[in-house]
């Protein structure tokens, strides 16, 4: 597999403005055409492997969650030098993936009930945290290994700047039709892009009813100290990832003083201990200027 050497850069000044008004980045060419190939093949490979058991959905979608432990190939881009930097920039260096997925939607050959799908990421966090707008908590990395170019195709629907907004009108119930919101937009990017988007934005997935099979692979990535639901990797996959990824699908080494929390103290104490941290050190990556440093 052919990678293209890319050094780990810092989010700029300019994306960061963007991300806070639009909540969410397009980062163009990230994954070469070979690592497209690689990591497409390696989705389909779990794909086939549900479809021979009949674990698909009814319109023969896969939506599989704990994309590392389900397909350890995909552990190269949990830390992708391209575009990981734009976590790190936004929350920090204590942070793990939380929730991940690889989705397969392949073309829809008849028009599907109509439901209402427009929604926050973070689940009860939603409901459960009084701030207007509530915290942002959690970033998104999405890796688009097909063609969205253009829209229905299975395209991410958001809307931008909706991050700061904590509810949005909506049907009575979700079967009921009713417009999308207003300023909504379907995101086209060809394979090998990615979309970095804040979890509070509003956003949903248009149908494909094109003749191209949709395939993506998300990284939901928060604080340590949120609890993970993702599935930890099995011990053999652990083994080849590096420190950092090791960090991020939640298999660090116990402390002796600390056994059960998954390397040192999740709440952050202790910095040296976190492999992100030293990593960005030793890099010289520890801007003052990220606000994260300044708390």
């Amino acid at each position: 597999m052919t990678i293209t050497p890319v050094t780990p850069q810092a989010m700029t000044a300019e994306q960061r403005e963007q991300f806070e008004r639009d909540g969410y980045l397009i980062v163009r060419n990230v994954l070469s055409p070979d690592e497209v190939a690689h990591y497409a093949a390696a989705v389909d490979r779990v794909y086939a492997e549900h479809e021979a058991v009949g674990k698909l959905g009814a319109d023969a979608s896969l939506h599989k969650l704990s994309a590392v432990a389900s397909c350890p190939e995909l552990n190269g881009l949990v830390d992708h030098p391209a575009v990981f930097p734009l976590v790190w920039s936004m929350i920090g260096w204590n942070v793990h993936v939380y929730h991940s997925h690889l989705d397969v939607h392949p073309p829809i050959k008849q028009t599907k009930p109509y439901r209402f799908e427009w929604h926050q990421d973070g689940g009860r966090q939603n409901g459960e945290l009084e701030t207007d707008p509530r915290p942002r908590l959690s970033v998104k990395l999405a890796f688009w290994l097909s063609d969205v170019s253009e829209p229905g195709r299975g395209n991410f629907k958001v809307v931008p700047g909706s991050h700061k907004m904590n509810r949005i009108d909506g049907p009575p119930s979700r079967d009921i039709e009713w417009p999308d919101p207003a300023g909504a937009i379907e995101v086209c990017v060809h394979p090998g892009d990615a979309v970095f988007f804040d979890r509070r934005i509003w956003h949903a997935r248009s149908n494909n009813y094109s003749e191209i099979t949709r395939k993506a692979v998300f990284f939901g990535y928060t604080f340590r100290w949120i609890a993970t639901r993702d599935e930890r990797p099995a011990a053999e996959h652990v083994a080849r990832l590096n420190p950092v990824q090791r960090q991020l699908v939640g298999a660090l080494e116990g402390r002796i003083d600390d056994p059960v929390d998954g390397g040192d103290h999740a709440w952050g104490y202790f910095p040296d201990e976190v492999p992100l941290y030293t990593d960005l050190k030793e890099r010289g990556l520890l801007d003052s200027s990220f606000p994260w440093l300044r708390r």
